[in-house]
């Protein structure tokens, strides 16, 4: 296993932070809430770890960003953390975001470019959408209590109103990506980062 520079441990805690950030957006908009599931900024930044980080550093990010909310720092939804929050239903999409990060960072860390980058961005939202939504489903089946009349139907249905938000910001997520990729990343300690990743 590469050792890991100072930098690569700098971005991994920035991102980190932010995804503790995006977490808690829903503490400034309670109202973000549907079907018990928080809508959130998370996906945003996991896919723009995948994007910027590469696969390695990108889902150790995701990795660590688990690991310190299941210690019990309050980084998850709703400012939870703990090992109790693995029984959460919503606990696939925290698994999720580690695969989300580490594919998108497969598909470009070779061959970077705006194109490349709105695929892989799309296709990291939807491994964890599938991921996550079935892990929700099966959660509510066998360990957590399901709403009256939950089906397989009403877990994607939960899945609508967030779905147009995480597009739009999944493809910003590539221009931004691809923006920085072209200015600050070619310089300086970020240069053949994913590369080096």
């Amino acid at each position: 296993m590469k050792k890991l520079r100072a930098i690569d441990i700098t971005l991994v805690g920035m991102f980190v932070a932010l995804m503790a950030i995006g977490a808690n957006i829903t503490s400034i908009a309670p109202f973000l809430h549907v079907g018990g599931v928080p809508i959130t900024l998370q996906t945003f930044f996991a896919v723009l770890a995948g994007l910027i980080l590469g696969s390695r550093i990108g889902s150790i990010a995701m990795i660590v960003y688990m690991l310190v909310g299941l210690v019990g720092v309050p980084v998850f939804a709703d400012f939870s953390g703990g090992l109790g929050v693995i029984l959460k239903p919503t606990f696939g999409f925290i698994v999720s975001y580690i695969l989300t990060a580490f594919i998108i960072g497969k598909m470009v860390d070779k061959k970077p470019g705006l194109a490349i980058y709105i695929v892989a961005a799309l296709v990291g939202m939807a491994v964890n959408y599938l991921f996550g939504t079935n892990w929700m489903y099966f959660a509510f089946k066998f360990w957590a209590a399901a709403p009256a009349g939950f089906t397989y139907k009403m877990a994607w249905l939960w899945m609508v109103p967030p779905l147009p938000k995480d597009i739009i910001l999944s493809i910003l997520a590539a221009i931004l990506a691809n923006r920085l990729e072209k200015t600050v990343l070619s310089k300086g300690q970020f240069k053949n980062l994913k590369r080096a990743s």
